[in-house]
Order: structure tokens, then C-alpha cells, then sequence
């Protein structure tokens, strides 16, 4: 049997107040139904995300992976569809140096076979030297397909950071969907669960009660040091990079050169 306090005085301070739960019951009731509208905007807007009109470009066009320059065509693995997440990269710098952002993103998507079942490919896009980027996908243990689109323009490289859907009919490609920031929280199923824990995020720009434990700046926990404390001190790196064999605190980040 659980008893609740029924004096809301007793809730820890900072905290939202205590009750019992019908009346917790209720507000939840209440909150769904907001919930629900949600849901049904977001299918609203994936209708209109399929009726968004394409550009067709050249699928012959070549990108550079583990078996060589192969034409972007190869990418669909013979399915309809493909999407990408397109990595930002930092020439010259060691691997706890890449964007923290584009490692979550990454490393959320390392299994594809839902996708496969439904017809559709995945795979990961980067401006880098195939080299630096082999080395990369390596210490990351990454075993989605990596493809290096350096010098290659137009729909099938172009700005990095995105979420980007194609089409193939037969030898004809199409550009079709492309997001960017918050867009690609949706490949983040950690930050959905985040989203719903008591804490939030943990962000500064999030609305929490007034007393809760205060946030940082955007994304803050994305870089860590070795003990698991959020910084983008001179020994932090991305998190996930924590659970890479040899994963070991540095003094600097080397990060050289411009993103790309």
C-alpha cells in the first residue's frame, strides 16, 4: 500500500508539491491531452514532409568509403531510400577533437536493420580525409557504412550536420527532406528519455520549477572528463568516445584547422 504525505508542506524543498494519486492522476489527465494535440501536429507535418517537392541530381557521382570511390547510387544498397546524417569534421585534430554533436547523433543510430526492414539505407557522410576518417570509424567501433564527401557538391555533400532523406527510381536520385539543430533530435532517443525525467535535460534554456537543480549551456553534457564531469575542459571529449578502448584524458584537444 503506499501512503502519501497529504500536507504539501512536506515535499522536499524546490520541488513540486505532494499529493496523492487521484489528484496526481488528474494533472496527468490533463497534460495528455496536450501530449495528444502534439502528436497529432507532428503527423500533420510528416504528411507535409511527403509532399515536399525534390531536386534530382547526379547519383553517379562518386564518394570515397572503406572499398574505395564508389558512385552515391551505391549508398541506396539497392532500397528506395536512403538517409544520412551528414558528420561534421575537424581536419587534422585527434579524435576526442571531432564535434561532440555530431558524435551523439552518430552514436544513436549504430544499428540499422529497422530501417533495412522498411526499405531503407543508412549511412554517414563526412567531409574528412578518407584516412583521418577511417581512423576515426575504427576507435569509434561505428559498423553503419562512412563515406568521405570532400569536394563533392550539390545535394549528395554539401553543409555538414543534417539529417538528410533521397529517393532512388532506378538510376535517377532525388534530394527530399534535410534538417539541421533540433531536427535531429530525432535520431536521440536519449534526450526523448531525458525529456522526461524530473530534471529535464539539464540545460539553461529549458522552463523547470523554480528551486530545481540549475541548467548549462546547451548540450553541456555532451563532453566529459574521465570521471563523467560534464566540461569542454582540456581533458574532456565526447561522451561516448568514454567506452572506446583507449579512450584516455589528454592535456589539449588539438583541434586544428576550420570545420568543414
Amino acid at each position: 500500500m503506499t501512503t502519501t504525505p497529504s500536507d504539501p508542506t512536506t515535499a522536499p524543498p524546490g520541488r513540486p508539491p505532494v499529493v496523492d494519486l487521484a489528484t496526481w492522476q488528474t494533472a496527468r489527465d490533463e497534460l495528455l491531452v496536450r501530449e495528444k494535440a502534439h502528436t497529432r501536429e507532428g503527423d500533420a507535418l510528416a504528411a507535409a514532409r511527403r509532399r515536399l517537392p525534390m531536386v534530382e541530381f547526379d547519383g553517379t557521382v562518386e564518394v570515397v568509403g572503406a572499398d574505395g570511390p564508389v558512385p552515391f547510387l551505391d549508398l541506396f544498397q539497392g532500397r528506395e531510400e536512403l538517409v544520412v546524417y551528414k558528420h561534421m569534421w575537424w581536419d587534422d585534430a585527434p579524435h576526442q577533437g571531432q564535434c561532440e554533436g555530431c558524435t551523439t547523433t552518430a552514436w544513436h543510430l549504430q544499428d540499422a536493420s529497422y530501417l533495412h526492414a522498411r526499405g531503407v539505407s543508412f549511412a554517414v557522410l563526412t567531409t574528412g580525409r578518407w584516412d583521418e576518417v577511417a581512423a576515426y570509424v575504427e576507435f569509434m567501433g561505428y559498423t553503419q557504412p562512412w563515406y568521405s564527401v570532400r569536394g563533392v557538391a550539390g545535394p549528395a555533400g554539401g553543409h555538414m550536420g543534417y539529417l538528410t532523406s533521397y529517393l532512388r527510381d532506378g538510376d535517377r536520385t532525388f534530394l527530399t527532406y534535410s534538417t539541421t539543430g533540433r531536427g535531429n533530435e530525432r535520431v536521440n532517443a536519449s534526450l526523448g528519455l531525458l525529456d522526461m525525467t524530473p530534471y529535464g535535460r539539464g540545460e539553461a534554456w529549458e522552463d523547470t520549477p523554480e528551486g530545481w537543480p540549475g541548467g548549462r549551456h546547451a548540450c553541456w553534457s555532451w563532453r566529459t572528463d574521465a570521471d563523467g564531469n560534464a566540461t569542454w575542459g582540456p581533458t574532456s571529449r565526447p561522451v561516448p568516445q568514454w567506452t572506446r578502448p583507449g579512450a584516455t584524458p589528454v592535456e589539449t584537444l588539438g583541434r586544428h584547422g576550420d570545420p568543414s
